[in-house]
């Protein structure tokens, strides 16, 4: 499918899930990690498994973040989520061992459920770890049609500053886009935090293209346009 972006929406939050399908993104990730408290874990699983199963999204990719493997969340959002088919599963801070381990936990489920459908992976690298062998993390399974670059993690994990300007990420951002190309596979780059800076914006999505992303994460809807403008092919890249 085309997919110049993916909107982050919290799954916690029931208003957000109704207005899913009409914010204007090409995909859509149910968030069950980073933007839910620990306490409302399980609340937000079924608030997503609800929402997959009763809204109609059109066009809209379904895709759900799920808690990392070193979590003790990650098994029960899988439980949840799989059998109301969403289009992907994307795994945080991923790595081979960790793709592994949830692919078998999800064929698991699709034989016990008799599920025809199978779920694809979205991963996101955002460890140093993550980075440095992510050719072997793309190689380990045919499920994976997207890669995302976590560069707020990733920074942290560094122990650097992360900036408006992203060099600190060059090297992640390169090298994430050169893997995916290797294993064909969409190269997604990292969301732009300013969501009032619409010029940082197009600046920083014009050099992930440049690198060889072909779409961003979004944080916030007032985002989409401008990511879509940057992806869309020109005039002349059409003629």
């Amino acid at each position: 499918m085309l997919r110049r972006s993916a909107l982050f929406m919290p799954g916690n939050n029931p208003a957000m899930l109704l207005s899913a399908p009409i914010l204007g993104s090409d995909c859509i990730i149910f968030d069950l990690e980073d933007s839910v408290a620990l306490n409302q874990k399980d609340s937000a699983r079924l608030l997503v498994k609800h929402a997959i199963e009763t809204l109609d999204f059109g066009g809209v990719e379904v895709v759900v973040r799920i808690n990392p493997v070193s979590s003790p969340e990650w098994k029960q959002d899988l439980r949840e989520i799989v059998p109301v088919h969403p289009d992907a599963i994307m795994i945080p801070k991923a790595c081979k061992e960790d793709v592994e381990e949830i692919e078998r936990f999800i064929v698991e489920i699709e034989e016990e459920k008799q599920l025809t459908k199978k779920v694809k992976l979205m991963i996101i690298v955002e460890t140093a770890y993550g980075i440095e062998t992510i050719v072997d993390t793309l190689r380990c399974s045919r499920r994976i049609e997207c890669v995302l670059l976590g560069a707020e993690d990733l920074t942290t994990d560094l122990g650097i500053k992360r900036t408006k300007e992203g060099r600190e990420i060059d090297y992640a951002r390169a090298k994430v886009a050169m893997a995916a190309r290797a294993f064909s596979v969409q190269a997604m780059d990292t969301p732009f935090t300013d969501v009032e800076d619409q010029e940082g914006l197009v600046k920083d999505t014009l050099n992930a293209k440049s690198l060889g992303f072909s779409a961003k994460a979004c944080i916030h809807p007032n985002q989409i346009d401008a990511v879509h403008a940057v992806f869309d092919p020109t005039q002349s890249e059409i003629d």
